[in-house]
Formats: structure tokens, sequence, C-alpha cells
């Protein structure tokens, strides 16, 4: 029986098995490097985390801002204060809000322009006469 064939078979079998052996250990290195790298950014924001923490604990405590409420007129109101450079009163509000000059409009906004006022948003200068809080 000539074994030749079945040794020449077994180099070759042998061969891809390195060779796969070989590309599967360039792979782990390579992962290997890539985990280094990633416990290595793991590290410093933990530090970063625990620095900020501390940091933080220095800061005196800020109040959040009050909720507005859930009306479409009121962020179009607050936008309107941002961009005035004086205090305004309900009907100038309307004026820059394009609502009609109503009674029942003035004084939808002025219910709304005091309501900002308790929740500490806007202040009330003079009667009728309402600005942002400083």
């Amino acid at each position: 029986m000539n074994l030749q064939p079945l040794l020449d078979a077994l180099d070759i079998q042998e061969h891809a098995a390195q060779a796969l052996a070989d590309g599967l250990r360039r792979q782990i290195d390579e992962l290997q490097g890539r985990l280094r790298e990633a416990q290595t950014q793991l590290e410093h924001l933990a530090i970063t985390r625990k620095t900020v923490t501390a940091l933080a604990d220095r800061l005196p405590a800020r109040s959040s801002p009050p909720d507005v409420p859930e009306h479409p007129d009121y962020p179009r109101i607050l936008a309107v204060f941002n961009e005035a450079t004086a205090p305004l009163r309900a009907r100038e509000v309307c004026e820059a809000l394009d609502h009609e000059l109503l009674p029942k409009n003035i004084e939808g906004t002025r219910a709304k322009l005091k309501r900002l006022v308790k929740l500490d948003i806007l202040t009330e200068v003079d009667a009728g006469s309402f600005t942002t809080k400083q």
C-alpha cells in the first residue's frame, strides 16, 4: 500500500490547521490589545467620574427651574420676555403673540402672566407691568 497520498493529505490538513491557528493567535493578540485600550479608557472614565462628583459636591446647590404649564402660549410668552428690554403689560404681550386685542385675550394673557409670577418665573414690577425674574 502506498502511504504517500495519505501523508500528503495529512500535510495539507496540518498546514491548513497551522495557518488557522496562526491567524487565530494574531486575532487574539489584536483583541487583547483592544481589550487593554478599553480597560484603560474605563479606568480613565471612572477617575473622571470620581473627580467630577467630588467637584460637584463642592458647588452650591442650584434650584431647578420651575416647570412651565403645558399650554402653547407659555413658551411663546417667555420668548417675548427674553427679547424684551423693558417691563411689559398684558396688552403688549398680546400684540407680540399676534392675539386680537380683545378684553378676553388681554385678561387671559394677564392671568397667564400672574401664574408665571406665582411660579417665580416673572416679576410684577408695578401693577400690571411684568418682567423676567432676575
